[in-house]
């Protein structure tokens, strides 16, 4: 029965995700950014809920669990938010990107990689103080099933570099 509450969760969050985005391209006018922005808080405001519904907490664990959840959350969404910045400057600029700017992206993006898993590793020892340890892996796995469906629905927004001879052919 979880196994389909997870899925039902995941295919709800992947279909508000995509909703929120297709909304938004279709609105004449707005920016890559505005859709990130609008990709992004519709993961944001599931999130927990969705954490809420399958992770299967009990009161007691639900009053040490939540706070030490919002703190983690916040962490968490602040590497979101530059790696939403990176992205950001890359759209603006992949048409006629320099090797340096490029090299410099690559950087910028692997530095957010490195401290969202710096985080997440840091709050393992954390939660699992007030979660038992199939808990504490349950929840790393809805998380990392949040994160794939925003990561797809985030590839889909972010243009690839052309090759310069490609794009010279067209």
């Amino acid at each position: 029965m979880s196994k389909i509450r997870l899925l039902l969760a995941i295919t709800l969050t992947f279909g508000l995700s995509t909703a929120s985005l297709r909304a938004e391209e279709s609105t004449a006018g707005r920016s890559d950014e505005a859709t990130l922005e609008v990709l992004l808080s519709a993961i944001r405001a599931n999130r927990k809920a969705l954490i809420a519904v399958n992770l299967g907490i009990t009161d007691d664990e639900a009053g040490k669990f939540w706070p030490l959840y919002d703190r983690y959350q916040k962490e968490i969404d602040a590497t979101g938010d530059r790696l939403a910045a990176v992205i950001g400057d890359y759209t603006a600029s992949f048409h006629d990107l320099a090797n340096d700017k490029a090299m410099k992206l690559v950087e910028d993006y692997l530095a957010v990689e490195a401290d969202r898993v710096a985080v997440r590793r840091a709050y393992v020892a954390e939660f699992a103080k007030v979660l038992p340890g199939r808990k504490v892996a349950r929840l790393y796995q809805i998380e990392n099933k949040m994160d794939a469906v925003l990561r797809y629905d985030l590839a889909a927004t972010i243009p690839v570099i052309e090759d310069k001879d490609d794009a010279a052919a067209r």
